[in-house]
């Protein structure tokens, strides 16, 4: 039976991930930096576990490793030495990242996936699947799309993890895809109202994923990336702006993230449960007909957890060719109507 490996278990979506497997009768290593607080759990779980920092030596812990499921951010600092390690041992790599910076990593390393043939998939959790998967149904039903626009709209909480990645951003702006390349444009300068299943909502670009992974899953050309935010905290957004270098600095950061790690613990199972996700997508004609998508998924955490352990279940089960991809791209634009808590798409047309 293939072994798998689960790097970053005793993280706030690490440890959901394990427990729902362990739940399935699936038998991942749960591995990490840390043993004091990887071996409660892998006890708890009757699991294997090992331990070991992303240095070197980490091909060595993976010689008899089918694939691994890569969950200990940051993302900007873990995912690439994680993917060479895989790359050595002839792994498979997964991670649930939503780091633009991350994704652009992940296919630079295309050509040498492909020569070892190795599968690498960033963002196997709610960042991106849902949204890829929506940006591959609106590409299937539109192939002569010039534009594509993607956004979520979710009362979720938010875990420790994804406030250091946030806060991580407020040294940077938002970015777009435009022309086929990334591009910087200012935090909070881009408006628009968006209804992403119940009703208006007020929205502002943001720096997701999806302007560099939907890119490669459709190859249109001009792509944004929406949440929710009310009109006062965009303006606000784009003040903080002018405060870039100071919020980028060491000493600030170092000091908000002390501040998440003695106050955040992350959303329980009620609020999850409570709190479904609302994805929206928009691709428009040189001509200017517009297709709009919306579905219903569950809670970003949940969704995180079913839709990482459907990619490594197919993944271990099926035969791929080498090389980067995106979720969509492995398993289809249905992948995220197949996860528990998800509907299916509702696709309007707007005539120009």
């Amino acid at each position: 039976m293939e072994k798998w490996l689960l790097y970053g278990a005793y993280g706030f979506t690490g440890e959901l991930i394990a427990r729902e497997a362990a739940k399935r009768g699936l038998s991942p290593i749960l591995a990490g930096r840390n043993a004091q607080k990887l071996e409660p759990l892998a006890d708890e779980l009757g699991l294997e576990m090992r331990t070991f920092p992303l240095d070197a030596h980490a091909p060595d812990q993976l010689a008899d490793i089918s694939l691994v499921l890569h969950c200990a951010g940051p993302f900007s600092k873990t995912s690439q030495p994680m993917m060479e390690a895989c790359l050595s041992a002839g792994a498979h790599y997964l991670d649930i990242t939503g780091e633009i910076d991350v994704f652009e990593q992940t296919h630079a390393l295309t050509e040498e996936a492909k020569q070892k043939g190795i599968i690498l998939c960033s963002g196997v959790g709610f960042d991106v699947i849902p949204t890829d998967c929506t940006a591959l149904k609106l590409k299937e039903l539109m192939p002569e799309a010039v534009s594509l626009a993607l956004g979520f709209d979710s009362d979720s909480g938010i875990s420790r993890g994804t406030y250091k990645t946030m806060i991580e951003g407020l040294g940077s702006g938002s970015t777009v895809r435009n022309n086929g390349e990334l591009t910087p444009v200012p935090l909070g300068s881009q408006r628009r109202t968006i209804d992403y299943g119940r009703g208006p909502r007020s929205s502002m670009g943001i720096p997701w994923g999806d302007v560099s992974t939907a890119y490669y899953t459709t190859g249109i050309q001009n792509i944004s990336a929406w949440k929710p935010v009310p009109r006062p905290a965009a303006a606000g957004a784009r003040f903080l702006s002018g405060l870039r270098p100071v919020l980028s600095s060491a000493a600030v950061q170092k000091t908000l993230k002390r501040w998440v790690d003695e106050r955040v613990s992350g959303p329980d199972e009620e609020l999850r449960s409570n709190s479904p996700a609302f994805i929206w997508g928009e691709a428009q004609n040189a001509e200017g007909l517009r297709k709009v998508a919306r579905l219903q998924t569950a809670n970003v955490y949940d969704l995180t957890v079913y839709g990482a352990l459907e990619c490594v279940s197919r993944l271990l089960a099926g035969k791929f060719t080498g090389g980067s991809y995106t979720p969509s791209m492995l398993f289809g634009s249905s992948l995220v109507e197949e996860l528990p808590g998800s509907g299916t798409f509702e696709i309007d047309t707007f005539y120009p």
